[in-house]
């Protein structure tokens, strides 16, 4: 029996990954309209990015703070395929996004007018989340939360998206 390299393997599983969001949204979609579908598809990205983040903090080892957030967003980026740069700034640190595979796949199934109403609640959600998950609570000196907030949008027709993390 052949057995399948590493990266094919990760390749099922990001394809598989993809294709089951899209598959869910667009059946409910057909059931009980974009809204709705729309509404639930927010209800999950409220919960997996919390067990994304707890994932990748224990597999990565990482502390709470902006610094832990930082690897870690850069781990999430690299295994979506996202094309992307941090920034540091003095108050937190910069993700430009000049090619997001979830924009790509709108565009190509020919959806690419929806894509900001999606972004405007998924993407707020998600990454709002990933803050959260790294914000210090209780910690005596490094309390502080940690700010999510998006400037630029590639489905805004930006170059790029631009996000930003801090406090």
């Amino acid at each position: 029996m052949k057995e399948l390299a590493e990266s094919d393997k990760m390749e099922y599983f990001r394809r598989s990954y993809r294709s089951v969001d899209g598959l869910w949204f667009m059946m409910i979609e057909k059931k009980r309209g974009f809204d709705e579908a729309l509404e639930l598809d927010e209800a999950v990205w409220q919960v997996l990015p919390k067990i994304q983040a707890r994932a990748i903090k224990s597999m990565l080892m990482l502390d709470y703070g902006l610094d832990g957030l930082k690897e870690a967003i850069a781990a999430r980026l690299a295994l979506e395929e996202f094309d992307y740069e941090l920034k540091e700034e003095e108050s937190g640190f910069v993700v430009e996004i000049r090619r997001c595979p979830w924009h790509d796949i709108m565009v190509r199934s020919g959806r690419e007018s929806l894509s900001e109403k999606v972004s405007e609640v998924i993407c707020q959600a998600e990454n709002s989340v990933w803050a959260q998950e790294f914000s210090c609570k209780g910690v005596e000196g490094e309390g502080m939360e940690i700010r999510f907030e998006r400037q630029e949008r590639l489905c805004q027709g930006s170059n790029r998206c631009r996000l930003w993390f801090g406090r």
